[in-house]
């Protein structure tokens, strides 16, 4: 069955697309090798967001950690009267998060536009950033923009949060301001960061566009394998030599996936579309209390839905040797993991050990992890996300769901009651691919909505 998208959607008009535009031409572009940074594109960056919106610039205050900006939109009330019972500090409605950075581009020949040429026709606003995540950073500020322009005052305290270095793991930016806020003692209602979006021929047997706003995200880790060995000539082998250990080791891991499982958040994901689905999928979801393991293995015949069911496991880099004819004395790979709520890090590794089984291979953990964060179900304020994103979009199947990969929001999952990781933008399978990928844009439709979501959302919790 054909999904079905809105036809009759606004769009905004060329200053509106501008201002993004010029957001783009930045080039604010994160690498693991910090020397390659460079901070005069984020200052520059900086400075146009001060110059494109001067009431925000005006009427909040803000403080920087690195190149990050973390903004405090006073509340209304007196602070006796909002604040958090028992707490004695002032009461926050919301934290919005959004970064600034954006990650390298590797085939700029096959853009059909300079990547970071910021470029605006009829239909599209083209530039690396364009939907991760300068488009809901921008989007964010004209909403602000608005509200200050029409007198709104929100009556418990908002915050905006923009990292530096998410694409980077975060940990200067979103990291330091999380524990800003946290030793602060905020405690907010409501968080809202990228992740979720609105799919438009996705989800299989749903004709409408589907809304997955996420509850939390999974964790990562990747480990590395290496193996040792004394070398010598290739036409004097061992019985194995170390390519030949490791890459049977890596087989192993491959060969040996997690389980498949129904978490609470997949359940509860599926138990709101099943109106929406089709037959026979439909009675299958009546009875998830019986028939858990199979709808698990339905989800899990496409990747795009396994994640949702099991830790998954990519074994992304491998190497060793320096020529045909000399056996190696090193080798090693990197294996991937997006972790699962329920599974962990520490899992991870004895997992891959056990499956292993093979004390010649070296296996460790490499680099930066994270362990899952979600929420059993939705928040208390998750309805006021669901019927914003409505407003926008109406029609929409809304659902929940968990991030396959990571946001700044997993450093500020305890600051609020209720997270939503979301954008209104209406997705194909084929706009997803061009996230961190090449051609990336977002059209002007979709950033109206995505403005119109953000100016309607604050409406509801200045309201808070």
């Amino acid at each position: 069955m054909t999904s079905t998208a809105p036809t009759d959607a606004p769009t905004v008009d060329d200053a509106t697309a501008e201002r993004l535009a010029g957001a783009l031409r930045c080039r604010t572009v994160s690498h693991e090798d910090h020397t390659r940074i460079d901070p005069a594109e984020f200052d520059r960056l900086i400075a146009y967001l001060e110059h494109c919106f001067p009431l925000v610039h005006t009427h909040l205050t803000w403080e920087t950690f690195g190149h990050s900006r973390l903004y405090r939109w006073a509340g209304g009330r007196p602070v006796s009267t909002a604040a958090q019972p028992g707490t004695g500090r002032e009461a926050v409605a919301a934290i919005l998060l959004a970064h600034m950075d954006v990650v390298p581009v590797d085939d700029h020949d096959g853009w059909p536009y300079p990547p970071f040429g910021g470029v605006v026709d009829d239909e599209f606003i083209w530039g690396r950033g364009a939907i991760d995540d300068k488009s809901r950073m921008i989007a964010i500020l004209e909403a602000v923009e608005a509200a200050l322009r029409d007198g709104v005052q929100p009556a418990q305290t908002v915050y905006l949060a923009f990292g530096h270095d998410e694409e980077i793991f975060g940990a200067e930016g979103a990291g330091r301001m999380s524990r800003r806020l946290r030793d602060a003692g905020v405690r907010a209602r409501l968080l809202v960061d990228e992740g979720g979006v609105i799919t438009v021929g996705v989800a299989e047997g749903i004709d409408v566009p589907v809304a997955t706003i996420m509850v939390g995200e999974k964790g990562f880790a990747t480990v590395r394998l290496s193996v040792t060995d004394v070398g010598g000539h290739s036409s004097m082998p061992g019985r194995q030599t170390a390519v030949g250990r490791l890459a049977r080791a890596v087989a192993r891991i491959q060969d040996h996936p997690f389980p498949l499982r129904l978490t609470p958040v997949a359940v509860d994901m599926l138990t709101r579309v099943r109106e929406f689905v089709t037959e026979p999928r439909r009675t299958l979801l009546a009875l998830l209390n019986v028939a858990g393991p199979v709808a698990a293995r339905v989800l899990a015949a496409r990747p795009q839905t396994e994640a949702l069911v099991r830790t998954t496991t990519a074994p992304t880099v491998i190497s060793g040797g320096v020529k045909s004819n000399v056996l190696p004395q090193r080798a090693e790979a990197y294996v991937n993991f997006r972790i699962l709520p329920g599974d962990s890090v520490a899992g991870v590794l004895a997992h891959c050990r056990r499956v292993v089984r093979d004390d010649g291979v070296t296996i460790e953990l490499d680099g930066t992890c994270s362990e899952p964060s979600a929420n059993p179900c939705a928040g208390p304020d998750f309805d006021v996300v669901a019927d914003v994103a409505r407003a926008v979009v109406p029609g929409l199947a809304v659902t929940v769901g968990v991030v396959p990969a990571a946001t700044d929001s997993r450093y500020y999952d305890d600051l609020a009651l209720t997270r939503c990781n979301f954008a209104p933008i209406l997705l194909t399978a084929a706009d997803l691919e061009r996230i961190h990928g090449t051609g990336e844009r977002i059209s002007r439709a979709n950033y109206a909505r995505l403005i119109r979501f953000n100016r309607l959302l604050i409406d509801r919790i200045a309201s808070f």
